[in-house]
């Protein structure tokens, strides 16, 4: 038997690429191979179909999400960090090379009510970032500088509602308005701390 001549994380990551790119639905087998390098035969024998790449892909994704958890984690005021995670968004969805989205959120509309399977991955992906925020947001009740009133888990619920959310506006909003719209949102989400 002959020894495989490529790492399947790599291969993962290159459909990962794909797929953001085009949508599961729009993404065709060929694409896959001329994205990932591999041959029709390896692709099936490794992942074996293109619905398991899928799911590899979206669990890989977690990675993205993995570098805003550790945001929200590090040391500082609640405040500063949670606007740091927002205002990486807006400065990607002003990069000049266009901006994908979320590939959490892309997936979630397309593909996620049809797909438990799908919709379980997401899931976990978006309860992480939930998490990530609700301790944050706890940790700085504690400290006092948020309200202890205000409930944690709603809070983080729309923080990452928000995150979402300014993705699919940067993609409905023209370039020259597009800065403006993202910070307003921004201030205006900060301002519920």
């Amino acid at each position: 038997m002959r020894k495989k001549e490529f790492q399947p994380d790599e291969i993962v990551q290159a459909a990962m690429q794909v797929f953001w790119e085009r949508g599961y639905e729009a993404t065709s087998i060929q694409d896959l191979v001329e994205g990932t390098g591999l041959s029709r035969s390896s692709l099936y024998n490794t992942f074996e179909s293109k619905h398991h790449l899928y799911l590899d892909a979206l669990k890989c994704y977690s990675s993205v999400t993995a570098a805003n958890i550790a945001i929200l984690s590090g040391q500082g005021q609640a405040r500063d960090l949670i606007e740091q995670v927002l205002m990486n968004i807006l400065h990607d969805e002003l990069n000049p090379n266009p901006s994908r989205g979320c590939f959490a959120a892309k997936a979630s509309l397309e593909i996620s009510a049809q797909d438990p399977q799908i919709a379980s991955v997401l899931q976990q992906n978006f309860q992480s970032l939930c998490q990530a925020f609700a301790q944050l947001i706890s940790r700085a009740q504690g400290t006092g500088e948020i309200s202890a009133q205000q409930d944690p888990e709603a809070l983080a619920l729309f923080f990452v509602n928000t995150m979402q959310g300014m993705r699919i506006l940067a993609k409905g909003t023209a370039l020259p308005q597009r800065q403006e719209h993202l910070q307003n949102v921004i201030q205006t989400a900060l301002k519920l701390l």
